[in-house]
């Protein structure tokens, strides 16, 4: 029964691992990472914008009651009465009056608008608010497809690290044995087992600040992703190399510029500043609406002269027109206010444009120049292990001194590490680049993911 239990263990494990690839990391991070969930929820509140601008131009309907206590006094004089059998009255007056009588009021309004300039920018505001939310909602699944990456690789990163300095700690011990074995036999100085000590209690420090880091770039990921530790403890990296049709720089600032999520939201902000300008262009903003209205006030109780009720009631159908004739100077000095409005959104955008560029710029050379680098990188750590095993076979025939030793392990290691850090660079440059110009999605994710699998199935 252990046996059969140590088995169902290693092989959860295994599946464990074989999940936890680049494109699971993302898909976990989905449902698990708080700053997504809020960012949907803000795309869900942004779609409903679309509904509110097309309601600004529907009828309205309104309908109002009262219920209260009142007073009413009427007084008529020199009035002209006639009725049946009473023949006509000239200066007839009438008096009314009711105390603390019930009052109630009832009313039924329609409006529809017809013409209202104001009205048609705050649709059209609405409207562009509405794209604005869907931009950001695709920014943020970039940018969680790029923080899901870096935190990926950073945890990955850390693990590799650690089992380089974990390499290296073993070789130096074994050096600082030896060299403390040829020190007793009379075959070495002793100042080859103090820079032998010295040496291997430097790399266990590294050692001991790895352990450190991988536990802290682990947890960063599990946060996002809410893997277990045995799925943050089985990542992998890959060879890092850049596509080999990727387009030349100008063709890549050119989509940019145009695809750009950033600089799409900036051209819809201007738009959006633009309509608010839009609605103080002028002085005099006439509107007029297609109005309707239903209405009854009722008032009954007793008065001065016995019991009495007032009831009067109103329709009414037609077309309103309001024209605010002087508002204080108040709309000339929104209509300047917003003005300046639009041009700072204008230059923000310029500026967004620029930095944009600077960044693909970079994101790109990373992927041209980075390549190359980690070919040279390569070519270096092959060259430097060589160089250790020189020197290893030259310190067992005492051509080469131990100090020489610990500095071809320290200098593989240092090759090592700076190869890992590159081929990581190469991969987030690579998902950065497509992020700037807009095509960042699992699509892109998948490609960099296969050359995970390719790597992680060579091991």
């Amino acid at each position: 029964m252990k046996r059969l239990l140590s088995l169902l263990a290693a092989l959860a494990a295994v599946q464990g691992a074989a999940a936890a690839d680049l494109v699971a990391a993302w898909r976990a991070a989905q449902s698990n990472d708080r700053e997504f969930a809020a960012a949907r929820a803000e795309r869900d509140a942004g779609a409903t914008k679309r509904e509110q601008g097309a309601s600004l131009w529907r009828p309205s309907l309104q309908v109002s009651g009262t219920v209260g206590v009142a007073n009413g006094d009427t007084s008529i004089s020199g009035a002209r009465f006639s009725a049946p059998g009473f023949g006509t009255v000239d200066g007839a007056n009438f008096d009314t009056s009711i105390n603390a009588g019930t009052a109630t009021r009832w009313a039924l309004q329609a409006r529809q608008p017809i013409y209202s300039p104001e009205r048609d920018a705050n649709k059209r505001q609405l409207e562009l608010s509405a794209d604005v939310s869907d931009l950001q909602w695709q920014e943020a699944q970039q940018a969680l497809m790029l923080r899901t990456a870096e935190r990926y690789f950073d945890a990955a990163l850390a693990a590799e690290s650690l089992r380089v300095l974990q390499r290296q700690q073993q070789s130096v011990e074994r050096a600082l044995l030896e060299a403390r074995d040829r020190f007793k036999l009379g075959d070495a100085p002793v100042t080859d087992t103090h820079e032998a000590e010295a040496r291997a209690q430097a790399v266990r420090a590294e050692t001991l600040a790895a352990e450190s880091e991988i536990t802290l770039k682990q947890a960063a990921l599990s946060d996002l992703t809410g893997w277990s530790e045995a799925e943050t403890s089985s990542l992998v990296l890959a060879s890092g190399a850049a596509p080999q049709d990727l387009p030349p720089l100008a063709s890549w600032l050119a989509d940019a510029k145009t695809g750009n999520l950033q600089l799409r939201m900036s051209s819809a902000k201007v738009e959006v500043a633009r309509q608010e300008a839009a609605k103080y262009k002028s002085e005099v903003a006439p509107t007029v609406d297609l109005v309707a209205s239903v209405a009854q006030d009722r008032l009954s109780g007793s008065g001065d002269y016995g019991s009495a009720t007032n009831s009067q009631s109103n329709a009414l159908i037609g077309v309103q027109l309001n024209v605010p004739l002087y508002t204080g100077g108040w709309r000339s000095a929104r209509r300047e206010e917003r003005a300046h409005l639009v041009d700072k959104a204008r230059a923000e955008g310029e500026r967004a444009a620029q930095q944009v560029a600077l960044q693909t710029r970079a994101a790109w050379l990373g992927l041209t120049v980075g390549a190359s680098r980690v070919k040279a990188l390569d070519e270096a750590l092959r060259a430097t292990r060589s160089r250790l095993d020189a020197t290893r076979i030259g310190r067992q025939v005492g051509e080469r001194t131990t100090l020489e030793l610990l500095n071809a392990e320290n200098d593989a290691a240092a090759a090592e590490l700076a190869l890992l850090q590159a081929r990581v660079s190469l991969l987030i440059n690579r998902l950065r680049l497509a992020a700037l110009a807009g095509r960042l999605d699992e699509a892109q994710l998948q490609a960099v993911n296969a050359s995970l699998l390719a790597t992680k199935g060579n091991h």
